[in-house]
């Protein structure tokens, strides 16, 4: 995982690097659950216990709202685009919507073990192969997916959005947040 020292986060004026700080958190809390299905499902200490829920909430409450700022906002705005650049990718981002839909069940997975090793205090062994199968899969979709988007879909939907376009993104993805409208992009 990649962490910057002395970068700030973006703000609503570019929706689409939000999205990528937002793939920085994914990163971060899947990182979480790397470590700790590697403790094989063994009594957690309370910090461990911490970032694991953490993590577990995390994916439970803000990664769905990710999905729809891309799902629902920006995709529909791009298709919509008629660049041939744009065009290109279509397919991409259709496989991008495979990947919301394959990641579903293992997060679904991972929250109902994680909540169980927590309100258990440990994980029988069948459990913890199955974390960290589904933790593996997980991580393995994700890197391909956050790959592709930052390298080559935010780049593109940066260029090619109108201002007004990106304007409606932030307004929509403030919403999904119950946070106070930003600012217009000018």
């Amino acid at each position: 995982m990649t962490i910057q020292i002395g970068t700030k986060p973006h703000n609503f004026s570019d929706p689409t690097a939000l999205m990528s700080d937002c793939h920085r958190r994914v990163e971060m809390f899947l990182g979480t659950l790397s470590a700790v299905a590697e403790f094989r499902g063994r009594p957690l200490t309370g910090d461990e216990q911490n970032s694991l829920d953490r993590a577990l909430e995390y994916f439970r409450e803000a990664a769905p709202k990710h999905t729809a700022d891309e799902e629902e906002s920006l995709f529909p705005r791009l298709r919509a685009i008629p660049d041939s650049e744009v065009q290109s990718v279509l397919e991409d981002m259709a496989q991008l919507e495979r990947d919301h839909k394959n990641a579903a069940p293992l997060h679904a997975k991972i929250d109902w073990l994680g909540r169980l090793w927590l309100r258990e205090g440990k994980l029988t062994q069948e459990y913890v192969q199955q974390l960290q199968s589904s933790v593996a899969l997980l991580v393995a979709l994700y890197r391909a997916h956050i790959g592709f988007e930052d390298r080559v879909l935010f780049p593109l939907a940066s260029r090619t959005l109108s201002s007004s376009q990106k304007d409606e993104i932030a307004q929509e993805m403030a919403a999904r947040r119950a946070l106070p409208r930003p600012a217009r992009v000018v």
